[in-house]
This record gives C-alpha cells, sequence and structure tokens, in this order.
C-alpha cells in the first residue's frame, strides 16, 4: 500500500476527519518543539553568561538569575504539559479512528464478499473462508498501529520538515543547508530498506494466511481423516507450516530492527556534523551562544518525525498488507441495484406460471428471448499449464446439454470461465438461433445477468428457506405472497411434497446449509436457481453436477424439471458423470474428444 492510499479515505470516511485532526494536532507539535528549544536555550545561554563562561545574553537584565529565569521555566513547564496533552491526544483520536475505519472495512469487505457470492461473482470455498476471516479478523486488527503510529507521523513529517528548515534558515543558514542535504538520506535508506521489508512481509503474511486455510481444511475435514486413520499425518504438515511462519516473523522482526539501527545511524552521523560545524563557529565567535543551542536542538526534532515514520512502518506492515487484500475485495464487489432486480422479478413473475410438481408444461418468459451457449475457441491456462484449449461448442436453446467428460478434464473450469469467474481467451457468446451475425461477446458480469446457475458448492446462507430461494443479484425479494408461491413452486419440483415445502420455507438453516441433508443443501441450491430462472427471465441455466448428492428418485424428479425448463425454451447446461442425466440430455458433449465431437 502506498503511505497513504486513497482507497483508505475513499472506503474509511472516518480517517478523512482523523488525518485532518492529525494535521492541526501535528502543527500544534510543531510549534511547541519550537518554543520549547527556543526557550531552553535562552535559559541554558543565560545560565551560562550568569556564571561568566559566555557574554551578555540578549533580552537579559542584570539582576538575580533565578528571578530573571522564572517566567522561562514557568512556560517552559507550560509547554512540557502542552506537548505531553497533544501527544495524549493524538494517541486517543488515533484509537478512535482506527477503531471506526476497521469498522467499516470489515462492514464493507464482508458486504462485499456477501455480494458477490449471491450476485454469481465467486464460488464459496473453505479456503476463501479461511482468507477472509484471517484478513477481517487479526488482519485488519493489526492496523492499529498504522493509525497510532505510523499516519499521525507520516502528517507531523510533512509539516515538520518544511517548518524546522524554515527556521533554521532565519537562524543560521549553513545550518539549514546541511540539514536539507542530508535529510534525504534517510529516505534513500528507508526505501532500501523498504524493498525488503515489504517482500518479507508479503511472504510472512502469504505463510499466515496459508497457516489459517490449512488449519481450517484440517477442522473440516478431521472427521474424514479419523475414519481412514490418516489424521495422525497431518501433524507433520502442520508443524512444518508454523515453523515457517515462526520463521518468517522472526526474519521481519530481524529487518525491522536493522532498519531501525540504520534509520538513526543516519541521523546520528548528521546530527553530528551539524554539532561539529556549530561547535567551530562557536569557539571563533562567529556565533551566539543561545543560538548555537537553538540549532543544536531544533536539528535533532528536525530528523526525528521522518526517521519516526521508517520506524512506525515497520510497526504497521502487516496491517498494510491486510488492508491490500481489503481493498481489493471492495474494489471488486458488484455493482448492485436491488430495487431494479426487484421490480424486474415481480415483474416478471406476474406474466408467468408454472403448472407445478409434474414438471411439464412450463410457460415462464425469458426476457432476452432464446439464446444459443456459443463458445469458439476458449482457452484457459492454470499457470502456464493450459487446461482448456481452443474449445468450440454450441449449447442449443429449449434443449438439455450435458457435458461429460473424466474428473481433471476441465468441466467445473469450463464452468467457471462461462461464469467469468475466471480468465480465458477466446469467445463466449450467447446467440439467438438460426442468426447469421452473432451477438456481441458480453462481459462476466454481463452474461451473468441472463444465467442462472448453482455450482458444486451451493452456497446457503444462515437465515431461512425462503431466503436462500427468493435471492436475486443478492436481494432477497420482499417477502409476499407471489414470492412464497413462487418459492413454493420451484421446491415441489425438486421433489418436496406440498405441505412440506410451506413447512420448510420458514425453516432456518445455518451456514452452508447446516441443519439440512447434503441432497437437502443442494435441491435448495437449484430451487434458488430456478427461482432466478423464472423470475428474472434468464434464458440459459446451468448447473454443476446437480444430482451428486441426489438419490435416484430426486434425480428423476431433478430430470423432469430440466426438460419442462427446456421445453420453455432455455437453454439448459449441465455438467454431469451421472449416466441418468446423459441418458437424459438433447445433446452430451465429451470434453475428452473435443474439438471434433463438440463443434458439430
Amino acid at each position: 500500500m502506498k503511505p497513504l492510499d486513497p482507497r483508505l479515505l475513499r472506503y474509511a470516511t472516518a480517517s478523512r476527519r482523523f488525518l485532518v485532526a492529525a494535521a492541526l494536532l501535528g502543527l500544534a507539535q510543531v510549534a511547541l518543539a519550537i518554543i520549547f528549544s527556543g526557550l531552553l536555550a535562552w535559559i541554558l545561554a543565560r545560565a551560562a553568561a550568569w556564571a561568566g563562561i559566555v557574554g551578555e545574553v540578549p533580552g537579559a537584565g542584570d539582576g538575580p538569575l533565578l528571578p530573571e529565569l522564572v517566567p522561562a521555566l514557568l512556560g517552559l513547564g507550560a509547554v512540557v504539559l502542552g506537548r505531553a496533552g497533544i501527544a495524549w491526544a493524538v494517541e486517543s483520536v488515533a484509537a478512535q479512528a482506527a477503531v471506526k475505519a476497521k469498522s467499516q472495512l470489515r462492514r464493507g469487505a464482508a458486504e462485499a464478499l456477501a455480494a458477490k457470492v449471491a450476485a454469481g461473482q465467486d464460488s464459496p470455498s473453505s479456503r476463501d473462508s479461511a482468507h477472509a476471516v484471517t484478513v477481517l479478523g487479526s488482519g485488519l486488527d493489526a492496523l492499529d498501529p498504522y493509525f497510532s503510529r505510523y499516519l499521525p507521523q507520516l502528517v507531523l513529517t510533512a509539516l515538520a520538515i518544511p517548518l524546522h528548515l524554515g527556521v533554521l534558515a532565519t537562524q543560521d543558514p549553513t545550518t539549514a543547508v546541511i540539514v536539507a542535504l542530508t535529510l534525504p538520506l534517510i529516505p534513500l535508506f528507508m526505501a532500501l530498506i523498504g524493498f525488503s521489508t515489504q517482500a518479507a512481509q508479503q511472504r510472512q503474511w502469504s505463510r499466515l494466511d496459508r497457516l489459517s486455510r490449512t488449519y481450517l481444511d484440517l477442522v473440516e475435514g478431521l472427521a474424514t481423516l479419523k475414519v481412514f486413520n490418516r489424521a495422525h499425518q497431518q501433524r507433520q504438515n502442520l508443524r512444518e507450516i508454523s515453523e515457517a511462519q515462526r520463521q518468517s516473523t522472526m526474519k521481519v522482526l530481524r529487518i525491522s530492527f536493522l532498519s531501525g539501527f540504520v534509520l538513526e545511524l543516519a541521523a546520528s552521523m548528521s546530527v553530528a556534523l551539524v554539532a561539529v560545524s556549530v561547535g567551530i563557529r562557536l569557539i571563533d565567535g562567529q556565533m551566539d551562544l543561545a543560538v548555537g543551542l537553538f540549532v543544536l536542538l531544533i536539528v535533532p526534532e528536525a530528523y526525528a518525525p521522518l526517521r519516526q515514520v521508517g520506524t512506525n512502518y515497520h510497526a504497521a506492515a502487516e496491517g498494510v498488507a491486510a488492508a491490500e487484500d481489503v481493498f481489493e475485495i471492495l474494489d471488486g464487489a458488484p455493482a448492485r441495484d436491488a430495487a431494479e432486480k426487484l421490480s424486474a422479478g415481480a415483474a416478471a413473475g406476474a406474466g408467468s406460471s408454472h403448472t407445478g410438481a409434474s414438471g411439464a408444461g412450463s410457460s415462464h418468459t425469458m426476457s432476452a428471448g432464446p439464446l444459443d451457449l456459443v463458445i469458439s475457441g476458449l482457452s484457459v491456462e492454470r499457470g502456464s499449464t493450459p487446461v482448456i484449449d481452443g474449445l468450440d461448442m454450441r449449447a442449443r436453446a429449449a434443449e438439455i446439454t450435458v457435458l461429460a467428460g473424466p474428473s481433471g478434464i476441465g468441466k467445473s473450469t469450463l464452468f467457471a470461465a462461462i461464469m467469468g469467474f475466471i480468465p480465458s481467451s477466446g469467445g463466449i457468446l450467447l446467440s439467438s438461433q438460426g442468426a447469421e451475425a452473432r451477438t456481441p461477446q458480453l462481459t462476466g458480469a454481463d452474461r451473468r445477468d441472463l444465467i442462472a446457475w448453482s455450482g458444486q458448492r451451493h452456497g446457503l446462507r444462515s437465515g431461512t428457506i425462503l431466503e436462500n430461494i427468493a435471492m436475486v443479484s443478492g436481494e432477497m425479494v420482499p417477502d409476499s405472497t407471489w414470492t412464497r408461491q413462487r418459492a413454493q413452486e420451484t421446491l415441489m419440483d425438486l421433489g418436496f411434497t406440498a405441505n412440506d415445502a410451506q413447512l420448510r420455507l420458514d425453516r432456518h438453516i445455518g451456514v452452508r446449509g447446516a441443519g439440512l441433508s447434503g441432497g437437502q443443501s443442494h435441491r435448495v441450491a437449484i430451487a434458488r436457481a430456478l427461482f432466478r430462472a423464472r423470475s428474472q427471465g434468464c434464458p440459459v441455466l446451468l448447473l454443476d453436477e446437480p444430482s451428486a448428492a441426489l438419490d435416484d428418485a430426486s434425480e428423476s424428479q431433478l430430470i423432469l424439471t430440466l426438460k419442462a425448463e427446456a421445453a420453455a425454451g432455455r437453454t439448459v447446461v449441465v455438467i454431469s458423470h451421472r449416466s441418468a442425466l446423459r441418458e437424459a440430455a438433447d445433446r452430451v458433449i465429451d470434453l475428452s474428444t473435443i474439438p471434433t465431437e463438440a463443434a458439430a
């Protein structure tokens, strides 16, 4: 992340007020530091003159020393208290800003993730969940040093350096030139060390993310591992990942300590250079003692903010890395217009009907009319390895097209490419039947508006069955008689009885369908895709292994429903290993034989 990423101001509005407050408090800090140095230099010079070490000091009287110094000492004490109060105010404001900013980022990222899943822009998995928990949990907690130390110091540095240089130029131009020439050394060292720190911190953050994902996978699969007596073999794997995380953390700490030493050394050498110059001129009588002391007290204050920026950056590095991931989540959030989607759903539902459990005779209209799914020259690579290379195929409207082939051939990859979840090359078009000129190629987001889909992972959320079924672009269609009737119809089409469907609509389930069996969870997910297809008039229905967790009776009912959807003019594309679906299909495309059969 940049020293001050503009996205932080956009996504965490609390940081804007904090920066304004930090700027005002920083100005007060710089002013008090200059006043402190001036008072202390005058007191020391006056004491030296009273003792006969040097000549008279401007502004000094001829009376006793202590009464003369009392006002200056009181002023010095007031300045010290003022600096302490401002330091406390900065910490307090920073702590409040950090809490508010983290809350805003967490809320925004959580809503963005939920919207992506509901809108079909992401397919949730346990590893993605572990990554999200790590980023939004301990990752964002590490932003505390960023707000409490780094940002205030960054603002203070931007204000302090020009003010200190200006004051030095009025008192001693020679010192001002020396400071101006030596100050860039500190950013130079900061940049050189920062590259190593950033790389080490990214590796450490990646290992922490990997550790959390591995641990979650282990916990979720522990029952299976115990059944097959393989749990003990995961101990060494977890131990190795934990040790790599420990080593990377210690490496980051070593670099941080080294950077602190280098910055302190550069600043100390620069101050020593100024001190030698001032000392020589004091001995030669070319400079007053009060001015020399004032310069020597100001110079460390000029270097300190810049030096502290580098030190505090290392303290905030983990939070900065986590914030990058949060910004990526927020940058990729789908634009949602729930009102438009819901009104479209209601309008589509008002003029459509369905015959019910038999699955025959569906008359649901499609907003875009019947469209073929046409794929030409599609290629997808994983790393440098091609998974799909030059695929040509056409899934026709009013037909059930089954994509078959052995595991690993690329069926789920093709599914993700059609949905726009992964980058691909080639053409993925939705074209009217018999059209000589194909419609323009749509982006993944545009295609998703025309596709109702259900993946291998059902992605059910915590809530009622009705809330999980009646979803349109991440928003639930308002609960109404029409909504309940349409949701009940989809459940009946998938083998639930009328009484069971009415009862299950208000049944509350947990995350990932907790409380339902595997087959029930998948049927609810398929019902959600059917609800979207019918209420939004989607011309394409895309399902990935829809019957994998179903028994024969439920699979037969699903096939009847898919035939009804195809009879209504919808393009039904199913990825499946099951022989029953292949036998019921109008067209079977074996991806292991492409492009010859698929292009026919």
